[in-house]
């Protein structure tokens, strides 16, 4: 999974590789990710096969039961089986390898070998090299070694799944050189994963865009603006990572103080400049199919270049030219790509979401 590869930067990239293969029988459609397009609803729904609302992760970051705000990185919050679990059920073994940690406690059930960057022991280190700086283009680079040396010395691991950072997407723009050049290293080990293992197929997805974004509302004090309290307003892309995206985000969980306040509430979001669209939880759930239970009573987009998050003082900031980020349906449209397709490929309506690989690689007819 190419974190924050959508459309822009597919259409954008200089990966002569990944588009020869296209070309020369494979396979590529312009599909949906999940929302919120943020890194844990997608990554959890192309690693189970299954939406939200099944899988129960609905982003990055929640109120739990308790009331307390919590990340959604542990495996005990995924209530789907994974694609390694499921495929151990027919023997077959299987790694994850993921340059964010958050990935590697979030989705490790059923998987024989488990990896990141940011915890490789001296194992690893030995094998690979000192892993770069999360926060850098490098540690994809770790990454997608640490899946080579998989394939030149465990043939006894028959699924292989690696997920990069989007760290590069969130630092430079599509046609920015430094971009170019990340995505032209990724496409040279992409061409060396097809070396080593020619027989393999490439399966490729992404969990949302990246787009410039040039103000931020902190939607709890702005409801304060116009006297109207809530519980906790939330973005769902809040994760550890804030030198990424500072926790801003294109979605946002509202939790109301009492839910007889939901029309009032609804009323006041929809004055707020940057807000495109406000949903009951019970619209969202059945528009974006969510877990009702871990999105909050009321669930607000933003317009494409407006984000959500907490601000120390003030309701709103205008943020610099060079901040991007993502969370709304402005970064929705992201590529599915099958290189050496080994099995039999569906028609091209079976794919309309980044989770459908999952589900046409257990699809047992079509192997």
């Amino acid at each position: 999974m190419m974190d924050g590869f959508g459309m822009s930067y597919f259409n954008t990239a200089p990966m002569p590789y990944l588009k020869s293969m296209i070309t020369n029988g494979g396979f590529f459609k312009q599909v949906n990710a999940m929302m919120p397009t943020v890194t844990n609803a997608n990554n959890t729904s192309i690693a189970t096969g299954t939406f939200p609302e099944v899988n129960g992760i609905s982003g990055n970051y929640y109120l739990n039961e308790k009331g307390e705000g919590e990340y959604l990185e542990d495996k005990k919050l995924v209530l789907a089986p994974t694609i390694f679990q499921k495929l151990k059920g027919y023997g077959i073994k299987s790694a994850l390898i993921s340059s964010k940690k958050k990935s590697t406690t979030l989705l490790p059930a059923g998987a024989d070998i488990v990896l990141s960057p940011e915890t490789a022991d001296s194992t690893w280190i030995a094998r690979i090299g000192k892993p770069a700086p999360i926060y850098s283009a490098e540690v994809n680079y770790w990454t997608m070694q640490a899946g080579i040396y998989l394939l030149e010395n465990h043939p006894d691991i028959a699924c292989l799944y690696l997920h990069t950072t989007d760290y590069p997407m969130h630092t430079w723009a599509p046609s920015d050189s430094s971009s170019i050049k990340h995505l032209r290293t990724i496409d040279s080990y992409l061409k060396k994963i097809h070396e080593v293992a020619p027989d393999a197929t490439i399966l490729i997805t992404a969990d949302h865009d990246v787009n410039h974004k040039s103000r931020c509302v902190d939607i709890e004090k702005a409801l304060l603006l116009q006297n109207v309290k809530v519980k906790a307003a939330l973005s769902a892309e809040k994760d550890k990572y804030l030198k990424h995206h500072r926790g801003f985000g294109g979605a946002s969980y509202i939790y109301l103080n009492n839910t007889a306040d939901a029309t009032n509430v609804k009323e006041a979001l929809s004055k707020i400049k940057g807000v495109e669209s406000v949903y009951t939880k019970a619209e969202a759930a059945k528009q974006y199919p969510l877990p009702a239970n871990r999105i909050g009573d009321l669930v607000a987009f933003g317009d494409s270049t407006t984000v959500f998050g907490d601000l120390e003082g003030h309701a709103e900031e205008e943020l610099p030219a060079t901040y991007r980020s993502h969370g709304s349906v402005y970064e929705i449209k992201v590529p599915v790509i099958i290189i050496n397709p080994a099995g039999k490929l569906p028609g091209e309506s079976y794919f309309n979401y980044n989770k459908d690989l999952a589900v046409w690689l257990l699809d047992k007819k079509y192997w």
